[in-house]
């Protein structure tokens, strides 16, 4: 039994079927797309504006002080979040497991803090404000006014 192709696709049916499975496609990848993210800090020893690379040392745990002499306080989202997870593959370059097993490794070795994870944007957000040296990154949305967004490589967002 032998198919004509060109049948199927001048009768009418073909057609419209791929571009709909096209439109499909690109629906459900724009529903993945990377979450916007910003860094936030307490108004108390961060500064205002910092690289990409002085970033990623801060939350590698590298730096363990602010200038100002403020301890560095790691704020995060705990990694089963959709925000946490895209701060592991932003900031971290790594999958969730890998970052929780790098931080064990750190903290076992008595070379940095534990940062501190929360369930909660909010949680997070109120974490930062009450905590001098707290710095952490959310999604797009800044509620609390206690705290100021970090920029980073003179964008606001990652």
């Amino acid at each position: 039994m032998k198919i004509n192709c060109l049948h199927y696709m001048s009768s009418g049916t073909i057609v419209p079927r791929v571009v709909f499975v096209i439109i499909l496609m690109l629906l459900m990848t724009k529903g993945h797309a990377q979450q916007s993210l910003a860094v936030i800090a307490n108004e108390k020893g961060p500064p205002s504006e910092l690289s990409f690379v002085e970033l990623k040392s801060i939350f590698m745990g590298e730096r363990q002080r602010w200038n100002s002499g403020n301890k560095v306080l790691i704020a995060l989202l705990k990694t089963r979040n959709k925000i946490g997870i895209e701060v592991c593959d932003k900031v971290y370059n790594m999958k969730p497991d890998e970052m929780n097993k790098y931080w064990l490794a750190l903290v076992f070795q008595g070379k940095a803090s534990a940062p501190y994870f929360f369930n909660s944007t909010t949680e997070l957000q109120d974490f930062v404000a009450e905590n001098p040296g707290a710095i952490g990154i959310i999604d797009d949305n800044v509620t609390v006014s206690d705290i100021k967004q970090i920029t980073i490589d003179g964008k606001k967002s990652l």
